[in-house]
């Protein structure tokens, strides 16, 4: 969630719209599951952001923000998504999987579902944040654009 927060804001100068997103795809597909995944935090903003996400649909899972005492932060959620989505690609009634995100690092995550699972994964992501090797190991990317922003 923050990721894509950050990357959409820095490129669009908006924010993304998770709304339109579960509308787009609930338009072509039936939704077994959606998990967003975020970090903990007091703000109530986010508190009630996080809320709204579970409203929509979205099963919600948080992590810890750790501060370390260099003064650099962990809140890393890769290898949680990694593994939760190859527990849904091995799902039998699962046959795509969306992925959004424009990290390269779940490039080989994609090509193994696909490859071990025969199941399609799409990617969304911002165009010029998006790794070459993420769109490429995707059956299919989309880009984030204007339709996936809030309403200014």
């Amino acid at each position: 969630v923050q990721n894509i927060y950050y990357t959409v804001r820095d490129s669009y100068q908006g924010f993304f719209n998770y709304q339109a997103l579960w509308h787009k795809l609930s338009q072509e597909f039936t939704i077994a599951s959606a998990d967003a995944y975020a970090i903990e935090s007091i703000n109530s903003k986010q508190k009630s952001f996080q809320q709204t996400l579970r409203n929509i649909g979205f099963n919600v899972h948080l992590k810890p923000y750790i501060q370390r005492a260099d003064g650099s932060a962990k809140g890393d959620w890769d290898v949680g998504i990694a593994i939760d989505m190859m527990d849904a690609a091995a799902r039998k009634e699962i046959d795509k999987l969306v992925l959004l995100s424009g990290d390269g690092d779940f490039d080989r995550l994609l090509q193994r579902i696909s490859r071990g699972n025969s199941k399609d994964t799409i990617v969304y992501g911002v165009p010029k944040l998006t790794a070459a090797s993420l769109v490429n190991a995707a059956a299919e990317f989309r880009p984030i654009d204007k339709t996936l922003l809030m309403p200014r």
